[in-house]
């Protein structure tokens, strides 16, 4: 499986959420073109690989593949997107979040409440979908959306934060987790630490820089973390790290530092009221209140990773700061004469020169021997295709000034067990994001380090061995044998390694791992097998922990079991599938999943997008035991990408519907609006046909047919320089398609110049429409024609438009619903809003907590509502219980 395949899609950017302003990293580079799907390519290469080889593969490099396999334009690109729906046509102010979300806690609410899903185990290795574009058999097992960071105590309990669905604490090891962040304004995680009194404390914002991390609200403390709950009473300091994202938090002299997207701060541990004191921001105009907060630039200017504390001398304090892109800032600073200055020498092997200091991770060992620091080279990342990663250090003196020895490189890492070893796609690649470091408690020289995968040493450096590869498929013990999870291999984890922590359970020590596939553990000193992979990983992600990231939800009738089944297209997991029948969820698709369709006459009749309209489709549920492998006539999932997706003009995650009263009429949206009318029998990205081209530099943001009538709304350019929108309305057969004239300054009253998310059509009069709005209004975006508004009705055919906000939250819009009887619901990025049939304003839906609905669909029958949310799952309600 070609690594560089699967890694072509989800990662790259800051969007935000929850409580802050938003803010978007920029993109450095179009993106390339690759449009195979990451199960078909992987395995395909596996079998091919297996005849060749008995230790592994190595892919050749595609046509598709013309960058070099080197993803990190791709990758930059696709981020960039999620964050232009919600900040173009210019930047969004601090505060709109928490405006938002106080707003839409003054709503009235609803009847009924939401009942969760998908709060089950989901198998990434489910043997029934071994099928031609699964993931099944590659060794992560349970999987559960991304873990930011963890924390344990040597008493069990353990911690974990997830980017998009809060903070969860298991009393048992690991496992058996319950929520304990929900009334918080903020459900992203940037870091989690439990000081010397056993405090835990919570930096809200993910970090990552990738692209779907949000913004925090702040920090908070929670005294008793083994009962306690975190409440919007308990944070620390006033409101001066909201907006930010929090990379560390470290403790020394008595004083928590904080690592953020703002510089570097510190508070009291004692006190924990008064403001946070700002230690040092490289770019202080850039910030809040200066010259050049404005700057479209500004959320990149005071970027900082970590912080190391002497533990000899806790005043001697050195700071890595930078954006892993590059920056002239970038560098290592500590005091001199009481002024932060940038290290410019004396590090030894450890570099100083802005060039090669991006993002950056410190571990020191307990006993205050040995600091260690893992480095991310921005020139690296920009020119070589197979890694970022500049290398991992250790200072032997114990003091984060060094001098500091160079102890492992991403090539003697790949020939050390891994699974990445082959160009374009080694260990570090994506060090900008994958990063964690810690040290054995009771060894200064045993070492966990996360990238891509999971590293051991315990001679401090000198030999590394890949305790959690990226995957098995490769190795010899691998096999897609359904009567195995992965053939003769031991478990692995799940791949892009983000949070790590050591507490101890019943007296023995583990190590606790966090990533794109939720959290796992082993023990510290763990057995490995000859290779030098671990023999004893154990996931911890048994349902009750459901963080999962959802972009869709597809649901229709499972005419084997009765009931339904739904599915679903995640972050870096693939596609749920979850029969009427299951205990368990299974991965039908693997990799990222975007857009989804279901058939409502039959759940198995599923279409999948990967990413840049990269569609795949199977009519059984993509049920295969592996077959296929041997005999290519029993694949059951087909590649059907429109000719957007091979020329890249379609965005990351685009838009794919099918007809409201024909499920056999597919409509897909690039630059050009695709139809096809073969429904799911489709088995070629031929049979489609363009029946509008939007335009150059014109791609679609949401598509929606009824009757033959189709919706198109578009944006290009997309970021906030020289951003445009418009609409299109045509017919499914080619005929009558027209540009509508919309407003360019978004005049009162009037669709404003943001990002178009999505379209609800009235199943009664296709000509009645309602269109959903991104992004926030001229409030809080300064930019031009950003309008006000969230939801507009058309009773033309979308000619003319009428604002109905009304009383809806300033939150970005991200889907909407036409309910039976004439409501409508809206899915928002702090959860779900409704307007009852005859009703001009709008309730708030139960009570999900502060969590993004990226989609709403209705049941077959139309009397349930699911809501796909972008970290908690999948949630539904009765549709009754709204009026």
């Amino acid at each position: 499986m070609s690594a560089p395949t699967r890694k072509r899609r989800w990662l790259t950017i800051c969007a935000i959420t929850a409580s802050a302003a938003l803010v978007a990293i920029p993109a450095g580079a179009a993106s390339g073109g690759d449009s195979s799907p990451f199960g078909a390519r992987a395995l395909a290469q596996l079998a091919a690989g297996r005849a060749q080889s008995v230790g592994g593969i190595s892919p050749k490099v595609k046509a598709e593949d013309a960058d070099g396999g080197n993803e990190a334009d791709e990758i930059a690109e696709g981020a960039d997107q999620y964050a232009e729906a919600r900040t173009s046509p210019g930047v969004v102010a601090p505060g709109a979040y928490g405006a938002a979300w106080s707003s839409l806690n003054n709503l009235s609410s609803t009847g009924g409440s939401w009942r969760n899903v998908t709060d089950l185990p989901y198998n990434s290795d489910d043997s029934r979908y071994r099928d031609y574009d699964s993931n099944s058999s590659g060794g992560s097992g349970y999987v559960t959306g991304r873990l930011a960071a963890m924390a344990a105590d040597d008493h069990g309990y353990v911690y974990a934060g997830s980017a998009g669905g809060g903070v969860w604490r298991s009393r048992s090891g690991g496992g058996h987790w319950k929520p304990i962040s929900d009334k918080l304004p903020a459900q992203s995680t940037g870091a989690l630490a439990l000081d010397g009194g056993g405090r835990l404390w919570l930096g809200t914002g993910e970090a990552s820089t990738n692209a779907d991390a949000y913004l925090g609200s702040g920090v908070y403390v929670l005294s008793n973390p083994h009962h306690g709950t975190f409440s919007s009473r308990s944070r620390v300091g006033g409101d001066e790290l909201e907006s930010t994202t929090v990379h560390e938090l470290r403790f020394g002299g008595g004083k928590v530092w904080a690592a953020t997207s703002r510089g570097v701060w510190s508070h009291s541990t004692k006190k924990l009221v008064g403001a946070w004191k700002l230690e040092f921001a490289p770019n202080p105009d850039y910030l809040p209140g200066g010259s050049l907060t404005s700057d479209p630039a500004a959320a990149y200017k005071n970027i900082a990773n970590d912080i190391a504390i002497d533990p000899k001398d806790p005043s001697k304090v050195v700071l890595a700061v930078g954006w892993r892109s590059g920056d002239d800032y970038n560098g290592f600073y500590t005091k001199v004469n009481g002024t932060w200055t940038r290290i410019t020498s004396g590090l030894g092997d450890l570099p100083s020169d802005a060039d090669n200091v991006g993002n950056v991770t410190f571990a020191r060992s307990a006993d205050g021997s040995r600091y260690y620091a893992i480095d991310q080279s921005p020139e690296q990342l920009n020119t070589n295709p197979d890694s970022g990663l500049e290398g991992i250090y250790v200072s032997k003196s114990g003091s984060p000034t060094g001098p500091w020895t160079k102890i492992a490189d991403y090539k003697g890492l790949a020939a050390d067990g891994s699974a990445l070893t082959s160009s374009g796609y080694m260990p570090g690649v994506q060090a900008w994001y994958n990063q964690f470091l810690t040290v054995d408690p009771a060894d200064a020289e045993h070492v966990y380090t996360g990238l891509e995968e999971v590293y051991e040493t315990k001679d401090g450096g000198s030999n590394w061995s890949t305790v959690g590869p990226y995957w098995n498929f490769g190795f010899s013990c691998w096999s897609i044998d359904p009567t195995k999870q992965t053939g003769d291999c031991n478990q692995t984890t799940h791949s892009d390694q983000h949070g790590v922590a050591i507490g101890s359970y019943h007296g023995k020590s583990f190590v606790y791992v966090g990533n794109d596939g939720g959290a796992y553990k082993r023990p510290v000193n763990g057995k490995q097998d000859a290779e030098g992979h671990a023999t004893d990983w154990i996931s911890l992600n048994d349902g009750t922990i459901d963080t999962l990231q959802y972009f869709s939800v597809g649901i229709g009738k499972d005419l084997a079991h009765g009931g339904v089944s739904v599915t679903g297209g995640l972050q870096d997991n693939g596609q749920s599938i979850l029969r009427s029948n299951d205990t368990v969820m299974g991965s039908n698709f693997g990799g990222d999943g975007g857009d989804t369709l279901t058939d409502p006459a039959n759940g198995c009749n599923i279409a999948e997008e990967y990413v840049y309209l990269a569609v795949q489709v199977t009519q059984n549920c993509a049920i295969n035991d592996g077959s296929w492998v041997n005999d290519s006539s029993k694949i059951t999932s087909y590649s059907v990408a429109p000719a957007d997706n091979a020329t890249g003009e379609a965005r990351f995650i685009a838009p794919l519907a099918a007809d409201a009263k024909n499920s056999s009429t597919w409509i897909a949206g690039g630059r050009h609006v695709w139809v096809q009318t073969h429904g799911y029998a489709i088995r070629s990205g031929d049979e489609w046909t363009s029946v509008h081209d939007l335009g150059a530099g014109h791609t679609a943001t949401a598509v929606a047919a009824s009757g033959g009538k189709v919706y198109a709304a578009w944006c290009g350019p997309c970021n906030n320089q020289g951003f445009t929108r418009g609409i299109a309305v045509g017919n499914a057969d080619g005929t009558g398609w027209q540009d509508i004239v919309l407003p360019a300054k978004g005049a009162a009253g009037t669709v404003p110049n943001r990002y178009l998310s999505s379209f609800a059509i009235d199943p009664k009069n296709a000509d009645h429409v309602y269109l959903t709005v991104n992004g926030f209004s001229r409030q809080w975006t300064e930019g031009p024609g950003a309008g006000v508004g969230h939801v507009f009705e058309s009773t033309d055919g979308g000619t003319t438009w009428r604002d109905i906000s009304a009383n809806l939250p300033d939150v970005p819009a991200d889907s909407a619903v036409v309910t039976p009887g004439g409501g409508l619901a809206v899915g928002t990025d702090l959860g779900v809003v409704y307007r009852a049939p005859g009703r001009t304003t709008w309730q708030r839906v139960g009570s999900l907590p502060a969590v993004a609905v990226l989609q709403l669909r209705l049941s077959p029958n139309g009397k349930t509502l699911y809501a796909a949310t972008h970290g908690r799952g999948i949630y539904t309600i009765g549709i009754r219980n709204l009026s």
